[in-house]
């Protein structure tokens, strides 16, 4: 670090901080315990957003999402326990989708530490499980070196989100230390022995297939894994809300490996005789509550790529381990020579099949959410980012919309609610050229739906779909599916979202059958703003592939047997 004369407090040193490192936006909830870094934002108001949210959950979503979308660490500030309590989920999904984030906890002052004075916590203790690293400045002649350490840390090998708690009094100290350099993201690199026997083992191979997630891809990165696809004529798929990874208008692109994967997809994988795996961790949604390969020796050879040198091993044995980040291994594979070998029958029928998947199903109910998802495709730009909760009524976006570009999909894998809104904000304020689109049941809408008096206040326009069913769909499957007929817990009785909506200022529409749905879809669009269609599905309708009835059917069948 260099020295510097000038006398700053420990608020503005830390902001400075978020400059030098290329902080765009940072969102939080104000508070008392972290009152001169939040003076000290109105200093670069022409640098930093700062954008002020509702609550502290939505804060901390909306800066994993905006980590999702830049693929720098998304910035949030709150305030002691209660509100990092509240932001903890945020952290939790940034951990289980390794996405960057960095965020800032106000702290008691150090002389009153260890007395469990007002609102007290122990933050390395308490988030220890849930981020790469939780640190505390103690010293306002540290700010510099622990900033730069929590991006360094968030960004590289395997990212993930890092916590810093901020001691008020070391905020309103003053000093004279310098500023700490940029930070640069630091990525493993595949070597030239790794990449010469991946090319071996697929000319060994008669049916491989590229599975393609987790995070550290780029755009160029993306151009680079679909020529490398292209030359060698792999079938691609993607892992659980991943599907962005590779265009799904590609002709090499069967489908999404996770939650209602296409069965045809499953066998295909099974009968696999080389898996080479580009990015996800292959967790428990991916790989099918861990069925879909032997622990821990599949049993058929893989090839295993990842970001995290921790990660390869961890479950799955692979015959060839690359620790790389995706940039710099999808640019290795792209100049890799192509082999003698021709599996385009192969690919070309996974295609086909992956295309009648994704045609409509007739499913129940005068609003069939397929064809919801059928006009979506047909209204939309194919570079549409499209933001959706966990639940049941994401199972259509997964299946019927495709994704055309990266970045474009925000989801959490860790399958938390109350994600959707924050992150179809997030995603608006990261591509304002773009068109968003949020889809949320109707319990995960009411968790966060407040900031949409956020979304108004920033002149945020995006459109979100509230799939309304009146119940916690997923929990109610999952209940016909183990008590069949019994439903304790999981019905609902909803406000009017529509007019929710357009209380904050946002257009709102109650859309009820198949034919109103364009209508009211074109004139959401046409309202230049934030929009929400609620959209009143049928409760029968609880997936995109059966219904109510016939889920506790089958419960009921087996358990006569």
């Amino acid at each position: 670090m260099s020295s510097g004369s000038n006398l700053r407090n420990g608020g503005k040193v830390l902001i400075d901080q978020l400059v030098i490192h290329g902080v765009e936006r940072a969102f939080c909830v104000p508070g008392e315990s972290y009152l001169a870094a939040l003076d000290a934002f109105a200093d670069v108001e022409d640098k930093i957003q700062l954008i002020t949210c509702r609550h502290e959950g939505p804060a901390a979503n909306m800066a994993e999402a905006d980590g999702k979308m830049t693929g720098k660490p998304g910035v949030c500030f709150v305030t002691r326990a209660p509100g990092a309590c509240h932001a903890t989920i945020g952290l939790h999904t940034a951990y289980q989708d390794s996405t960057p984030m960095v965020v800032f906890i106000g702290q008691i002052a150090r002389d009153m530490e260890d007395r469990e004075a007002f609102q007290e916590v122990d933050y390395r203790r308490f988030l220890d499980q849930v981020t790469k690293w939780t640190g505390q400045i103690n010293s306002v002649d540290r700010i510099p070196e622990m900033v730069s350490h929590a991006f360094y840390l968030a960004a590289s090998g395997r990212p993930g989100p890092v916590a810093l708690a901020l001691p008020e009094d070391v905020l309103m100290e003053m000093t004279g230390i310098g500023d700490a350099k940029p930070y640069e993201a630091v990525q493993a690199y595949p070597g030239p022995d790794d990449m010469a026997r991946m090319r071996d083992m697929l000319a060994a191979a008669e049916r491989p297939v590229m599975m393609l997630g987790g995070t550290t891809w780029s755009a160029d990165a993306v151009a680079d894994i679909q020529k490398f696809a292209e030359n060698f004529d792999l079938p691609v798929t993607c892992a659980f809300r991943n599907q962005d990874r590779f265009n799904n208008y590609h002709p090499n692109y069967i489908g999404e490996t996770g939650i209602g994967c296409n069965p045809k997809l499953l066998e295909r994988l099974k009968r696999s005789d080389l898996l080479l795996l580009v990015g996800p961790r292959l967790g428990e949604i991916t790989s099918q509550g861990y069925t879909l390969l032997n622990i821990p020796n599949p049993q058929m050879p893989i090839i295993h790529v990842h970001s995290g040198a921790e990660e390869l091993g961890r479950v799955y044995r692979p015959d060839l381990a690359i620790n790389s980040g995706m940039t710099g291994f999808a640019a290795a594979a792209a100049a890799l020579q192509p082999i003698d070998k021709d599996w385009s029958e192969r690919t070309h029928d996974a295609r086909a099949e992956y295309e009648a998947y994704i045609e409509p199903e007739t499913n129940v109910g005068d609003l069939d959410m397929a064809n919801v998802m059928a006009l979506l495709r047909e209204k939309l730009p194919t570079d549409t980012i499209v933001a959706n909760d966990a639940g049941n009524a994401a199972g259509w976006v997964h299946r019927f919309f495709p994704y055309g570009a990266y970045p474009s999909q925000l989801g959490p894998t860790s399958g938390a609610m109350a994600y959707c809104v924050p992150a179809t904000i997030a995603g608006a304020l990261a591509a304002p050229g773009r068109q968003i689109l949020g889809v949320v049941g109707d319990g995960g809408f009411l968790m966060s739906g407040t900031e949409i008096a956020t979304a108004i206040h920033y002149g945020v326009k995006a459109l979100l779909l509230v799939v309304n069913n009146n119940m916690y769909g997923t929990i109610r499957m999952h209940q016909e599916r183990e008590f069949p007929g019994r439903k304790p817990g999981t019905d609902l009785t909803n406000p009017d979202i529509a007019a929710f909506a357009q209380s904050f200022g946002a257009f709102g529409e109650v859309v009820t059958k198949d034919e109103d749905f364009e209508g009211a879809l074109d004139r959401a669009l046409a309202s230049d703003r934030f929009a929400v269609l609620e959209l009143r599905v049928d409760p029968e309708a609880i997936t995109s592939k059966t219904t109510l009835t016939r889920i506790r059917e089958t419960a009921l069948s087996k358990s006569a047997v």
